[in-house]
C-alpha cells in the first residue's frame, strides 16, 4: 500500500529516451563532446578490486579540487549524485513549511516536485514579457530559488542582490560555464543565506556519472550533510569521484569544448532567426526558439518523425516554442535542413 504522499506526488518528467530508432538527440541538454581524455584514462586504470570498499563518504579530494576551482575552502563544498540530488537536499535543508518558497513560473520544472516531496508550499512568480525575473515579487516568502542562467529560457541575469538577504536562496548554476556571466559561488561561500549548485553533467560531459556540488557557507554545508547522512552517507561512488577530479584538472580540454559549444550555439541562433524561429541570445548549451506558426507540438513531432529529438513543453508560455540542445556542427546542420524544409 502506498502512502498518501506517494499517491499524490506528480514526478518530474525528464526528456524522452526512445529506443525505436537512432535519433539526433537534442532534447536533454547533454554535451555533444565526450569527457576529457583524462577521464578515460582514469576509467581504464581503475582498480576494480578496490570497489569492494565503500567510497570516501566526505569526497575529500574532490572537494579540494572543486574548492581550488571556485576559490573557496573545502568546508564550503558539498558533493552529491548530480545537481538534482544536491538541489533536493538543499530544499530539505534550507526551507521550512511555514512560508512558501518562491521561484519563477518558467524555470526548471523539478522545483515544484521538490516542494511536494518535502511538504513545502510554493508560489510561482511570473517572469516579465521578456522572460526576465520579477525581482520584487520573488521576495517576501520563506525562500527563493533562481536558475541562472534560467532553464528553459537560456537567459542569464546578475542576481548578486539575492546573496546576503535575510531569507535562504538557492542559485542553480547548472549552465553557468556556458555563460558570459559571473558565478556567485564565491559570494555564496562568504554569505549566510545563499547556496550555489553546479553540475558535472553539462559542461564537463559527465551526465552518465552523476555528480554535482554546492558551494555555501559552513552552516549551510553542515545542513546539507545532515540531510545527506540521514538518507545515504556513501552517496558518490569511487569511480565518479576520480572521474570528476580528472575532468576538473584538464582545464585546456574543458575550455576548448566550452568554446566549441558557444560558437555553435551562437551560429545556430542566427540560423534560427533567419528561418523565422525567433530565438533570444542564449547563455547555456541550448536555445529556446518560437515556432513561426505558433504550433510547437506540430514542429516537435515533425522533427521526431524525421529523426531529430528536441524538447517541447505543453505548458503556458512555452507551447509555441522548442528547446533545442546545442549539438555538433553536423547535427545542427541536419536540424537546420529539416527546419528549412518545414518552412518552405
Amino acid at each position: 500500500m502506498l502512502s498518501q504522499m506517494a499517491k499524490n506526488l506528480v514526478p518530474y518528467t525528464a526528456g524522452e529516451q526512445p529506443r525505436d530508432r537512432k535519433y539526433i538527440k537534442l532534447n536533454t541538454n547533454e554535451n555533444p563532446y565526450p569527457p576529457s581524455p583524462s577521464v578515460q584514462a582514469v576509467l581504464r586504470g581503475a582498480d576494480y578490486a578496490a570497489l569492494r570498499l565503500y567510497p570516501d563518504l566526505d569526497c575529500t579530494e574532490l572537494r579540494d579540487e572543486i574548492a581550488k576551482k571556485e576559490g573557496v575552502k573545502r568546508e564550503n563544498v558539498f558533493v552529491g549524485n548530480g545537481s538534482d540530488e544536491v538541489l533536493a537536499f538543499a530544499f530539505a535543508a534550507l526551507f521550512d513549511k511555514e512560508k512558501p518558497v518562491r521561484f519563477a513560473d518558467v524555470t526548471y520544472s523539478f522545483y515544484p516536485v521538490y516542494c511536494a516531496l518535502f511538504g513545502l508550499s510554493y508560489q510561482t512568480v511570473p517572469l516579465t514579457q521578456n522572460f526576465l525575473l520579477n525581482r520584487k515579487e520573488l521576495c517576501g516568502g520563506g525562500g527563493i530559488v533562481i536558475a541562472n542562467p534560467n532553464a528553459p529560457t537560456g537567459l542569464y541575469e546578475n542576481v548578486s542582490e539575492f546573496v546576503g538577504m535575510n531569507v535562504p536562496v538557492i542559485i542553480d548554476e547548472a549552465y553557468i560555464d556556458f555563460s558570459r556571466g559571473q558565478s556567485l559561488a564565491t559570494a555564496a561561500a562568504n554569505s549566510q543565506n545563499a547556496v550555489v549548485v553546479k553540475t558535472f553533467s553539462k559542461s564537463y560531459a559527465l551526465a552518465g556519472m552523476r555528480c554535482g556540488y554546492a558551494v555555501a557557507g559552513a552552516e549551510i554545508i553542515d545542513g546539507l550533510n545532515r540531510v545527506k547522512n540521514a538518507f545515504n552517507s556513501y552517496s558518490v561512488n569511487t569511480v565518479t569521484q576520480a572521474a570528476a577530479m580528472a575532468a576538473l584538472r584538464d582545464k585546456e580540454y574543458f575550455n576548448g569544448r566550452i568554446a566549441d559549444v558557444v560558437r555553435t550555439r551562437d551560429a545556430f541562433c542566427d540560423t534560427l532567426n533567419r528561418l523565422g524561429y525567433a530565438c533570444a541570445p542564449s547563455q547555456t548549451n541550448f536555445l529556446l526558439a518560437t515556432v513561426p506558426d505558433g504550433n510547437g507540438e506540430k514542429a516537435y513531432r515533425f522533427l521526431k518523425e524525421n529523426g531529430v529529438l528536441v524538447r517541447w513543453f505543453n505548458a503556458p508560455r512555452l507551447s509555441d516554442k522548442l528547446r533545442i540542445t546545442v549539438g555538433t556542427d553536423e547535427e545542427m546542420d541536419a536540424l537546420a535542413s529539416l527546419l528549412e524544409r518545414r518552412e518552405k
